[in-house]
This record gives structure tokens, sequence and C-alpha cells, in this order.
């Protein structure tokens, strides 16, 4: 209910930092146009608060609501503070969940001061933009219809006490439209995740008979709402997905909609896990097993695709909510500027990943065990370990265990092998010998049992079954490497003397004419993170199925842009040959 008004909610998801703030008009209206009257939208604590009581941009959601104002629709926020959405850490910082464990998302008291603060700098840009009797655009009216407490607690947790408090505090701080709380279909969860008072909402991708008949059962009264109507799904490295049917999708959004509920279809459009901030899973039916990192791309098989345009999915939508609407849809906007022409990359420059970490990384702790990532204060990017193995020793099997997530060995300077899994043999050393190991986190687990666990060494490195002490362990943030003083820091060198080794290039992409929306091909390059212009692209890597990353429009400039790789396994060996040299490419356009 709005204002005493039956509101039938047709509502679609777009996360704020998933796309470029100069294309929000664009995708807002495409939302519109599709038969969308509301947006929602979660809120990564992370990205805003790298580290404690520093904060990054947290304004941008007030903005982005003031934008949803403008285009006429209303909005669903749903401010966490845990949101999962394939999202690093399920959006926690890493320097509450290192020390705090699976003390988070409890009553445990530590985690609620945090929660507190955060949501007490937070929530002022949502209070004051609460709807009014004006309604969506309307004179004086804010677009924030329902703010969601908690995310989908009934599939990690039952801690009434923590729920309730959370509750309290969205109260205190001003929210006075409808809370709500979502959860998977089955009664476990909606029990589990529910709080008194509060209405439930449910998530499920297909079935939504049975699954708004699970939601009755635990709610008797009260409308009904699909708050995630899964219309696609995500993909990680290394596995092919299968998109879904859009005649399959539409049925379904249609069964919701006939079964007189309200709809948030999720994904409306994903958009990018720009800045390396993508999550990962763990497979198995408990979450507990082998780690599964989450691709730059959020595309998720959205009716409006990751580079905005219209999919064969966003027509068939559109002809159901078409039936919904009170109104003729709006025409569906023209798709963006892409780049004119192909152009490529000339990278000139380089510096080797050890010279990077002597002028970019933290300070280099020793001690008796690995540093964890957390304890080094990396959300994301690499930790260095050196130790030494003592000697004169025979050859014995050199092991990590609690690998977390991906490591480049070395033994006296000579490169070994790339390890991933959690208990690995790096191979036969004999002592004494000089060992490094460069470990990347791929993504920390953002959904399970399993989430917040630590990143890096954390167990330790044996030679046969003796621990190696003394480890050395210095952290480098992918943030460290952003903004022109950072980079005149670094002591580049000229590309040639590279030979393909792991570190950080430098090129020049020129662009002739007004700059569009491309993507960013890097044929033979293995595993990194981009920039262009000092925006952050996300990760690539060789492994697919994503094969190149997109790069927004107005990312772009007329002329010189500067691109940087941050390879750790290893770039071609002469990345100025055609074979190995990075190139912007048109997105194709269109329906």
């Amino acid at each position: 209910m709005l204002d005493g008004r039956s509101v039938r909610l047709l509502s679609g998801a777009m996360h704020y930092f998933r796309v470029h703030e100069a294309q929000w008009d664009h995708r807002l209206a495409m939302l519109r146009a599709m038969g969308l009257n509301c947006v929602e939208t979660y809120v990564p604590w992370n990205l805003h608060e790298p580290r404690p009581g520093e904060f990054r941009d947290p304004e941008a959601l007030g903005r982005f609501l003031d934008a949803v104002r403008a285009a006429g629709l209303w909005a669903i926020v749903r401010p966490g503070p845990y949101i999962c959405a394939e999202w690093e850490n399920g959006g926690l910082p890493q320097w509450l969940t290192g020390p705090l464990g699976r003390r988070v998302r409890t009553r445990d008291a530590a985690y609620l001061r945090a929660v507190d603060a955060w949501f007490a700098r937070l929530l002022p840009q949502v209070v004051a933009r609460q709807c009014t009797a004006a309604g969506p655009g309307g004179a004086g009216g804010g677009p924030v219809i329902m703010v969601q407490a908690e995310n989908e607690y009934g599939s990690y947790g039952s801690d009434g006490v923590y729920l309730a408090h959370l509750v309290e505090r969205l109260r205190a701080l001003g929210v006075r439209v409808p809370l709500f709380t979502s959860d998977g279909p089955e009664d476990h969860m909606l029990s589990g995740g529910a709080v008194p008072g509060l209405p439930a909402t449910v998530n499920f991708g297909s079935g939504a008979g049975e699954a708004l008949a699970a939601l009755r059962r635990q709610q008797a009264r009260g409308p009904l709402m699909c708050m995630e109507f899964w219309c696609g799904w995500f993909a990680h490295w290394g596995q092919e997905q299968v998109p879904r049917a859009p005649e399959d999708a539409a049925a379904t959004l249609r069964e919701i909609l006939e079964c007189g509920a309200s709809v948030n279809i999720y994904m409306a459009h994903g958009g990018t896990n720009f800045g390396g901030w993508a999550g990962a899973n763990r497979a198995g039916e408990l979450h507990d097993g082998a780690l599964r990192p989450t691709v730059t791309s959020y595309d998720y098989g959205a009716p409006v695709d990751e580079r905005g345009r219209p999919t064969e999915k966003f027509w068939r939508f559109r002809e159901v909510l078409a039936a919904w609407a009170d109104r003729p849809l709006p025409r569906v906007p023209e798709p963006l500027r892409v780049l004119a022409e192909p152009v490529r990359a000339v990278v000139g420059q380089w510096a080797c990943a050890g010279d990077v970490m002597e002028v970019l990384g933290g300070a280099e702790t020793e001690g008796g065990a690995p540093a964890t990532f957390e304890e080094l204060g990396v959300d994301r990017g690499v930790v260095r370990y050196r130790v030494e193995v003592p000697g004169p020793r025979v050859p014995r099997p050199l092991r990590v265990r609690g690998l977390r997530d991906r490591a480049v060995v070395w033994v006296d300077g000579v490169r070994g092998p790339v390890v991933d899994t959690e208990d690995a043999v790096l191979g036969e050393v004999a002592g004494p010998a000089s060992v490094e190991l460069w470990v990347a986190s791929l993504g920390r687990v953002n959904y399970g049992p399993r989430l917040g666990e630590p990143k890096g060494i954390t167990g330790g490195l044996l030679h046969e079954r003796q621990f190696l002490h003394g480890v050395r362990s210095r952290g480098l943030r992918l943030d460290a490497m952003e903004g022109a003083g950072a980079l005149a820091r670094v002591p580049f060198r000229a590309v040639a003397e590279a030979g393909g080794a792991a570190g950080l290039y430098r090129g020049t992409v020129t662009v002739a004419g007004r700059p569009g929306d491309a993507d960013l091909a890097l044929p033979g390059w293995r595993h990194g993170v981009a920039w262009i212009n000092g925006f952050c692209l996300g990760r690539y890597w060789d492994l697919g199925p994503q094969r190149t990353l997109y790069v927004p429009g107005p990312v772009l400039r007329e002329g010189a842009n500067e691109l940087l790789l941050w390879e750790w396994e290893g770039a071609p060996a002469l990345v100025g040959d055609e074979a190995g040299a990075p190139g912007l490419y048109p997105c194709a356009g269109g329906r």
C-alpha cells in the first residue's frame, strides 16, 4: 500500500555501483520503457568505507535516487549491511570480517557498533528521499517506497535479536516507509529470516505458484511480492553458462503477475563488476566446496544487457508488462554512442612486480606464520610471501596449507608453478633456498557459511612436515595503483626489457573523434586487472568464459587514453606485436 492506494510494484534491479554514473539516466529510461514503475538497488558497504572511517563517495546513493526520481520511478533500497549480490564479501568490509569472523551478521556488540556507525552515515540520504503522497516524481515527493532489513538472512542464520536490532536502528534513524525482509522460498529460510510485524518477500527463478504459496504459509495476510525474480544468472570463471530462454523467463514473469504479486526483476540491468569487486561462491549443495570466482561482467542474461542494449528478453518482458501498465509505455531510448572504429594500444612501458611492490606496497611484516590479507589491510590485490628454507638439506616436498586463492611460486628466483588449491605441493626443494609466493585473492565469498573467510596463506608453509617460520608478508592493494601520484613513483622501463614477465604495463590508446562504448580485448594476456584513464575496468583472465572487458564511453576521451595492466601471471613475450597488442573495439549496437 502507498498512501492508502494499492500499488502493483513492477520493479527491476539496477545497481548504481555497477553502472557508470554518466549512464544512469539512459539505463533508467530503458527500465521505464520496458514497463517498470520502480527500481531496486543494493548498497555495498565495503565500496564506500574501504578502511575504517575512510569514506569513498558516500553520497553516490543519494545522487542515484535523485536520478530515479527524475526518471519518474519509485525506488526500493536494500542497504544490508550484508547484500550478497555476487559482490566481494557480500558487501561487508574485510576490515570487519577479518577480526570478527563468524561473529558478523549476529548480535555481537563489536559488529553492531560498526553497523550502527555505517547506517548513521548512510541512511540520512535515504530518509531525505522517502516517498510522500505526491508519488514518484511529484513535487515534494521522494522516490523511496520500501527499505529492506538485512538480506536473505534465513539462508545464513537465525539470530532474531540481530534482526530486531537492525529494524530498531532503521526506525530510529528516520526510515518511515515500509520495511521488509526477503528470503528463498523454503520454509526454514522464510521463517529464519522473518521479523515479526514486517512483511516478508520471496526470491526465486521459477515455480512462481509454489514459491508464493510458501510465502503465504509463513504470512497469512498482506501483499505478495517476489523480491528477486531471477530472470538469468551470473557466471564463474572457467565455467560456460547456459543462457535462459527469453520465452521461459517471460512465462514465469507472467505467472508471478497473474498470481496477484508484485515483482522485482533481478537483474533488469546487471552492469559490470568494475574495480575488481566481483565476489565468489563455494561449490556444493552446502556451499563449502571449491572456490568459484565470479567474472567481471554482471550481464546476468538480463533484459537490458551489460552495454545497455535491449535483448530479446527485453521485448518479451515489455509485452508482458504492457498488460499491467496504466498508460502506453514510453518509447525505447536510442542506443548510446559506440566507438567509431577499432584502435590498437601501444604498450611502451613496464615495471617488474617486485619494483611495484617496493614503491606501492604496504609495510612488510615478519612472523612465525604468514599474515593474511585482512591482517595486512588488503581488500583486493596481492600479497607477497617470502621465506627461507634452511639447509643444507636434501630435496623435500614444499607445501602450502590454507591457500586462498591463487599463487605464483618462485624458488631462488626461478619461476615455479601456479597453484590454486587450498592444500598444494609446490615441488621438491632442497635447502638452503629462498621461496616467494605471490598470492592473489580471486574475490571473497559472498554467500553461505564461508562468508568472511580470510584470504592469503591461512595455514602455513611446510618443508616435508616441518613448518617454515620467519615468513615475511607484504600486501599490494589494487587502489594503490590508481592515481597519477602513485604511477609517478613507479620505476617504469622500456617494455622490451619485460620479456613477458609479470608486472605493471603502461600504454596509450589513441581515439580519433568522439569516443563511445567499447570492448577491451587482450590477446595473449593471462590474468590481471585493467585500467583506462584511472578507471578500473576489473579482472581479465584467459580462463574464460569472458573474453573482453566492457569500457563505458564516458571513461574514454578523444585523443590519448592511458591503459594500465597489472599482469601478475605473465604477459605476451612481445607485447608490441600485433598478436599481443591490446585493442579497443566498438560495441555492437541496437536490437
